[in-house]
């Protein structure tokens, strides 16, 4: 087709009928095909991608799919891809392998049990049609860039195959589209000029979002949010066009703290080349994906060598160009070596050589890469490595081990004059280096993680090539950073430390796993000790200079040594050429061949000094040295380094005692612990100081430990090494599974083996609603703890010796019983019988007797002790339970006598018992006629600890109080909120859509306290300066407090009053308000008076005040507009929040299954509802409660004057109620005796019932027909039709009972309140006959067709249920790896179908939202906030509950500034919680900590919970939470 034919087709948009065939015709007959391929993308590949400064991806994605894929696919199917591709993928046999790529988030599991190493691991899909879910598994969310494992029979012992991927051979397409697949490569590399350039800009690790917007801003001259936008497409694609006039040097130059951001200026051609780039890379593993065949022979054509030779395939040129990409390019091509070439085994193979081959090239472009490494080509070397037999053909074949430790040590160059390591000044820039030389030492991991089974020639000697290497290493490590006591003054400096211990941590278990390698083979075995030996005898040549020898004598023995005290020499505590040694000796042992050492005084020097250096440490002999020497110390005997330092140095001293004599070796040490003077020299003790008696301490206590429980010292395995383990961290408490892995030494399969033993030594206590589940040490177990064991720190080893009163068992104390030695160790026992040993002994018990004998200790004899102690206890114990059995005799011998007494005492005086209970009957019988009674209420301020009695003409006392919005309730979250200035709130709809809820916590106060309280409140914060105030708990600018005792969070008080109707029935209050309306001058009624004035004249001033400071508090929350007492809709919000407030715990009443009238939930306690109840009848003028009124029962009543009124199915029937009733008094007041409810309110509750009676009649239709207010009001033909499908009376009778009790449930809390009638005991326990018990409470006759004069035929049909069914929380599913799977799924709206990072669920109602992004946030009142702050505003009134998926975290927010992490419902099988899922043990929903949740959403405790945790934890305070 001609071009200009084209760019008609594009500007008439037929795209869809492109000749693609025509094309492919025309191709077919080019003498040159790669040359014409080459003219038709160069030609419309500009064409296409770059058309102006406001690219449309989606047309140049269609543009790109006719005009340049789709001839190419014809070519490929030979025929229509619609027609072809569909036959391929039918006649295909795919590969076994699975090839899963995963996603950002997505969920993988590793069997614990079957998988050959923790990289091993399944998709989803895989994991459940698997045998493994049957197994120990570990579940964890992927950062991408991985695929799965199955079908891999090397990944896995035992069922490697899930029920998809069963074992299946493929077959080979046609050979012919090779050429074709060679020119899709090539074409990334065609390239043609124009006279466009762009700017584009790239993303690195090192800048943050803050400094790109910035630097946008001032270069580009753009606005922040446009800035955001760039910001965010470059973190995302980390390439961005920018088509502005730019100022470049700006743009480039950040900060001089920073690097430039990375900026270059682009052809458009090439940009639109790269553009096709990554669009052809997407489309290639699109298409494979069709035949395996084509896969194959995509990996042909990428691993073809080039005319250059070496390094010239297509694959070769991607791999060494990685570090040049950007973050898109090296995603997209990943992913296709991933699903090609690590797909088959052949190709793995070829191309793991060539891996192998450029791995020191690739690791330099690494390290000088600005991306993570899981952007770097050289992250594939886990797909690579952790393949046993790739690892092994590459040690072999391409020495590997010998290539990772060198490249390694070659980003390591500087070194002291002796040639060990020398750490810089610890920075963050030297940390962000060091850590990307760290990843050398997990390839060498992943390349000794699976052990061989069998040894060839080659590989032992590639092997102990590797290991002469490793040896290297660590001989540049063996004495580095040395230390010498620090005398006179403290350090000015602390040296660096950081860098040599995290070296060692991380090369502790490719240590272990160097010993496991060479325990396999005897001739590697006995090769590399032989080797260690001379590179330890190397580094004792030089660290012996100038070191002057000594002959100590002592019982007659003599030993020569060497001249050196630690307490002034340099010592090192970085050892591992030594403890490697130590390590192999012990194998050597296993397999019963015996090396003897040269000279076993020398190699024993080193370890001994550093365990004199941990010695003195502990005697407070080196504090000057700072806490840098403390911290090694601790890492030293840290369970992270223990095992191939502190262990390995016990064994050294172990095995030099075997190999020597054990009086020489004890002089040595005595001599090394500076004490030697102490037991050959005569009265020397008594001139010791403290700290050299603290040290003394250390050394005996360390002579007394024998340990035997090494595989390979003692005649143990490794499972009773871990059970010994576990007995004695239990026996300091008990611990949570966590807690207990933490404790315990970890290999490199991240197993400790302590699920296999832990049955046998503990029991398992479940958790409940808070903590975790615990492990507790069975009693007989008990008889293996030993006081002195080992790896007990200093503190734990004081824990154990106070418990050993109480709660350890005295039987427990002695030292168990030791396993026997192995033969190469069973020498060590001599050491007990030796001449020196027995003069240290009988030093110590000498110094014991004598008078002065203040040398020695208790702990030094605290095992002489321990026998004594048990035969003591035992004796007093038997005596203690003799005296206590004389005294319970004792006891009952004295309550019979009495018990006697009294009956005497009663026979005697019968007929005065007898008129007693006359007299009690009585005064109970008047009681009950008398229900309403004025009880003396006192009540205490919680300020002031002053008492007053709660009455009108009292100072005013308050309850401290919250109103917040909610939609707890709300049945239509989408409901859009009027304008607060013109809403009118008299009517509530019955779907509650916002209301406003009131809590209290109680706590009772003078208003007068409260005041100044308050006052004091404000002005603290008013007095911190400008540039401290942060977010606080409580906002006061809002009139936010924390009540004074308990720190609820609070904004309001609420008057306590006594009840209104006692009040209104006061004869005096009727004289004195006839009084004060005859001095009324005009002709107006008493109703045109303010109603304050009328009804609380006998009231303070204080109880106006407060009533007004309530009201104004309720007006300014619920309808979020500024404080305005004189505005008439005040005392219809303070309605409905008592209404509101009432439906809200009659709810979690329901929900809890708890009685009416029983005990309350949280923060609704008796003093709140009455005063509420109370107070809200006290708002508002006569005139307006009038007025109100009168509106209000239009509702009920339809007038055709009134006909703009709602209709009856559009108002909240129980919200009228209140209205109704609360201000009935405006109008008539009645004289209310002792009866449950006055007659007006009698009669109003009456109709208001009738009225929600008839809303659920229609309300029952199937059509749902919409009734308005103007028509009559029981039109009988309406009710018959929304009733004709009713066939039973039974059947309407439980569903009307059903539909109305929320309604006489909260009815009847509200009067109780309102009027202080109690409540009969019936309706304060659960029972059968609720409905009764509440209409005789109502004075509701119990057939509520009695309220019907004339429509009793009404109710002689059935209905369905009207009961309102409770909010919840949604459903969770039980296994959180759904939500993980879910989340994983979970695209940002806002960017372009990208993966979001921060997935959160609402648990409110279900939206998945884009979290703490720039990409999704949006401007709330003036202010951009994250999507879930501005999700609670529209879901929850500002308040939210979260569950940020990937961090397995929940979410409490409230408004934009409060906010707290709260645990999460998902618990593993050890009762614990696992945020971040580090353990990555499975989850599953505790319903008990689900309910926890939904009760605190229910009873509005969400903003109190945050409160309390930001005032226990003021990191909370500083988090910009309206970001999240």
């Amino acid at each position: 087709m001609d071009r200009t034919m084209f760019d008609v087709f594009v500007n008439e948009k037929f795209v869809f009928s492109f000749p693609s065939s025509l094309i492919l015709k025309k191709w077919l007959q080019a003498n040159d095909l790669q040359k014409e391929v080459y003219q038709h993308l160069a030609y419309y590949v500009p064409k296409i991608y770059c058309r102006g400064p406001n690219p449309a991806p989606q047309r140049e994605d269609m543009l790109a799919q006719h005009i340049l894929l789709g001839p190419m696919e014809w070519y490929l199917c030979g025929e229509d891809p619609a027609f072809g591709f569909p036959k391929l993928e039918q006649a295909n046999k795919p590969s076994h392998l699975c090839g899963r790529v995963f996603k950002v988030g997505e969920p993988t599991y590793s069997c614990r049990d079957c998988a050959v190493d923790p990289t091993c691991v399944l998709c989803m899909e895989c994991f459940l049609g698997s045998i493994h879910r049957e197994h120990r598994y570990r579940m964890t969310t992927s950062g991408g860039g991985g695929f799965c494992d199955c079908g891999d029979t090397e990944a896995w012992k035992e069922g490697p195959y899930c029920q998809k991927h069963e074992l299946n051979t493929s077959e080979t397409a046609e050979e012919e589209v090779i050429e074709i697949q060679a020119s899709c490569f090539k074409t990334l590399l065609t390239v043609e000029k124009s006279d466009t350039y762009y700017c584009m800009l790239f993303n690195d690790e090192v800048h943050t979002y803050e400094q790109v917007i910035y630097t946008l801003q001032k270069a580009v001259n753009c606005t922040q949010k446009e800035a955001i936008g760039f910001a965010t497409t470059v973190d995302r694609d980390v390439s961005e066009l920018i088509v502005r006039t730019i100022n470049y040097l700006d743009l480039i130059n950040t900060s001089r703290q920073t690097k430039p951001l990375k900026v270059q200026v682009m052809h458009s051609s090439i940009v639109a080349h790269q553009s096709f780039g990554l669009k052809l890379l997407t489309w290639l593993g699109s298409v494979i994906g069709y035949s395996d065949g084509l896969r194959r022979i995509l990996c042909q054509v990428g691993l073809q060598e080039g005319p250059d030779g070496e390094n010239s395939s297509l694959v070769d040129k991607l791999m060494l160009y990685d570090s040049k990409l950007w973050k898109g390019a090296r995603n997209v091509y990943h992913q296709l070596f991933m699903s090609s070439l690590l797909m088959d085994l052949k190709y793995k193979k070829l191309f793991a050589i060539r891996f192998a081959r450029n791995y020191e090239r690739l690791q330099s472009d690494f390290m000088k890469d600005d991306h993570d490494r899981e952007l770097s080509i050289a992250d594939l070397s886990i797909q690579i490595f952790t393949v046993p037999s790739l690892a092994r053909m590459l040690i072999t074949e391409e020495n590997l081990m010998t290539t990772i430790i060198k490249t390694f040590m070659d980003h390591l160059r500087h070194r002291d004059i002796q040639g060990r390591f020398q750490f810089e000044r610890y920075t963050a820039l030297q940390a962000f280096k060091f850590r990307r030389v760290q990843s050398l030492i997990l390839d060498l991991k992943y390349v000794l993680i699976s052990k061989p089974t069998e040894w060839s020639d080659d590989l032992r000697r590639k092997f102990l090539e590797g290991f002469d290497a490793f040896l290297e290493l660590l001989k540049c490590m063996q004495g580095m950073d040395p230390i010498t006591r620090q005398v006179g003054q403290h350090i000015e400096m602390e040296p660096e430390w950081e860098a040599a211990f995290t070296l060692q941590m991380k090369l502790t278990l490719v240590i272990s796993m160097m010993q496991d390698w060479c325990a396999l083979d005897e001739k590697v075995l006995i090769e590399a000790y032989k080797k260690c030996l001379t590179v330890l005898m190397q580094c004792h040549s030089g660290f012996t200079d100038g070191e002057q020898p000594i002959v100590l004598s002592m019982c007659g023995h003599s030993v020569e040594t060497i001249r050196y005290c630690v307490s002034q020499e340099k010592v090192s505590i970085h050892l591992p050429v030594s403890r490697l040694l130590a390590g192999l000796h012990v194998l050597l042992s296993k397999t019963e061949v015996a090396y003897k050492f040269p000279d076993p005084p020398m190699l024993i020097e080193h370890p001994l000094r550093c365990l004199v250096l941990c010695a003195q440490v502990h005697a407070g002999m080196w504090r000057r040295n700072g806490f840098s020497l403390v911290n090694q110390i601790y890492y030293y005997h840290n369970v992270k380094c223990r095992r191939e330092m502190f262990d390995k140095d016990i064994v050294m001293l172990q095995t030099g005692v075997s190999m020597m004599d054990p009086n020489h070796f004890l002089m040595i040490m005595l001599s090394r612990f500076e004490l030697y003077q102490i037991f050959s020299t005569p009265d020397y003790a008594f001139n010791l100081e403290k700290k050299i008696k603290k040290m003394f301490k250390e050394k005996v206590t360390f002579i007394s430990t024998g340990e035997r429980f090494s595989p390979g010292i003692g005649q143990v395995n490794a499972t009773d090494e871990i059970k010994r383990e576990i007995i004695h961290q239990l026996s300091i408490r008990p611990m949570a599974h966590s807690e207990l892995v933490k404790a315990l030494p970890e290999d490199e399969n991240r197993e400790t083996g302590m699920e296999s033993v832990i049955e046998e030594v503990a029991c398992f206590k479940k958790p409940g609603l808070t903590g975790r589940g615990l492990y507790e040490l069975k009693p007989e177990c008990a008889k293996n703890f030993n006081l002195y064991f080992y790896h007990f720190s200093r503190a734990e080893q004081s824990k154990v010796t106070k418990m050993t009163n109480t709660q350890i068992p005295l039987s427990a104390l002695p030292p168990p019983a030791l396993p026997p030695f192995c033969p190469l160790f069973a020498s060590l026992v001599n050491i007990l019988q030796s001449d020196v040993m027995l003069c240290i002994m009988g030093t110590i018990l000498q110094w014991a007797v004598e008078h002065n004998g203040y040398a020695w200790s208790e702990s030094m004899l605290q095992r002489v002790r321990v026998f004594y102690l048990k035969y003591s206890r035992d004796k007093d114990k038997a005596e203690r339970k003799r005296k206590a059995e004389i005294a319970r005799l004792r006891r009952e011998k004295i309550m019979a006598q009495m018990s006697e007494m009294q009956r005497h005492f009663i026979n005697e005086n019968k007929e005065l018992f007898q008129q007693t209970l006359e007299e009690l009957d009585t005064s109970t019988s008047g009681a009950h006629e008398n229900r309403v009674a004025e009880p003396r209420q006192v009540v205490m301020c919680i300020l002031c600890q002053e008492e007053q009695e709660v009455k009108v003409d009292s100072r005013a006392m308050v309850l401290a109080a919250f109103i917040q919005r909610s939609t707890v309730l709300s049945k239509n979250r989408n409901k859009i909120t009027p304008d607060p200035e013109k809403y009118d709130p008299i009517f509530m709809h019955p779907d509650l859509s916002c209301g406003t809820h009131t809590g209290s916590c109680g706590h009772i106060m003078h208003a007068h306290c409260w005041q100044r309280y308050f006052d004091a409140v404000q002005a603290k914060e008013q007095r911190r300066q400008q540039r401290l105030r942060v977010h606080t708990s409580y906002d006061v600018e809002n009139g936010e407090f924390l009540c004074p005792l308990c720190e609820c969070l609070s904004n309001t008080v609420i008057p306590l009053l006594p009840p209104p109707r006692v009040l209104f029935n006061r004869s005096v209050w009727f004289i004195n308000l006839l009084n004060k309306c005859k001095k009324k001058q005009d002709s107006k009624p008493a109703t045109s008076q303010k109603f304050e004035e009328i009804c609380l004249f006998v009231c303070e001033n204080s109880i106006k005040e407060m009533l007004t400071t309530f009201g104004t508090a309720t007006y300014k929350v619920g309808l979020k507009v500024h404080p305005n007492e004189e505005d008439p809709r005040v005392p219809i919000m303070c309605w409905g929040s008592c209404a509101y407030t009432i439906q809200t715990i009659e709810r979690i009443l329901a929900d809890e299954d708890k009685p009416l009238f029983g005990h309350l939930p949280c923060r609704q306690v008796r003093n709140k509802w009455q005063s509420l109840s109370e107070l809200v009848e006290k708002r508002g003028t006569c005139a307006l409660l009038v007025k109100n009124i009168y509106i209000l029962s239009y509702a009920l009543v339809p007038n055709e004057k009134n006909g703009n009124l709602p209709c009856i199915l559009d108002i909240d029937m129980f919200h009228l109620l209140v209205s109704l009733v609360l201000s009935f008094p405006a109008i008539h007041c009645q004289d209310f005796s002792g009866v449950s409810l006055g007659t007006g309110d009698l009669h109003l509750f009456h109709l208001v019932t009738m009225a929600h009676i008839v809303q659920i009649l229609l309300t029952s239709s199937t059509e749902r027909e919409k009734i308005h207010s103007r028509s009559n009001f029981f039109f009988s033909f309406i009710l018959f039709s929304a009733l004709k499908e009713i066939s039973s009376g039974w059947h309407l009778w439980r569903n009307l009972k059903a539909g109305i009790m929320p309604f006489l449930r909260c009815s009847a809390l509200f009067f109780h309140y309102l009027n202080g009638v109690p409540a009969p005991s019936e309706i304060q326990v659960n029972g059968a006959n609720q409905f009764e018990h509440l209409c005789s409470y109502l004075s509701l006759p119990n057939n509520l067709t009695c309220l019907f004069q004339e429509n009793s035929e009404i109710l002689n049909t059935l209905i369905e249920s009207y009961a309102r069914e409770s909010n919840k929380l949604i459903d969770l599913p039980d296994d959180y790896s759904c939500l993980i799977n879910q989340a994983s799924n979970f695209s940002c709206p806002k960017s372009g179908g990208d993966k979001s990072r921060a997935p959160t669920l609402c648990l409110v109602c279900g939206t998945m939202l884009c979290s703490q992004s720039y990409c999704c946030q949006t401007e709330l009142e003036g202010e951009d906030v994250g999507a879930c702050t501005a999700h609670t505003y529209t879901c929850g009134s500002g308040v939210g509950i979260f569950l940020r998926v990937r961090e397995c975290q929940v979410l409490f927010l409230a408004g934009k500034t409060k906010g707290c992490f709260y645990p999460p419902p998902y618990l593993d099988d050890y009762g614990e919680t696992d945020q971040g899922l580090r353990r990555g043990n499975p989850l599953h929903l505790c319903k008990e900590r689900f309910k926890k949740i939904q009760k605190l959403w229910q009873q509005h405790s969400i903003t109190e919970e945050i409160g309390h945790a930001q005032e226990a934890n003021q990191t909370l305070v500083g988090i910009d939470w309206q970001h999240l």
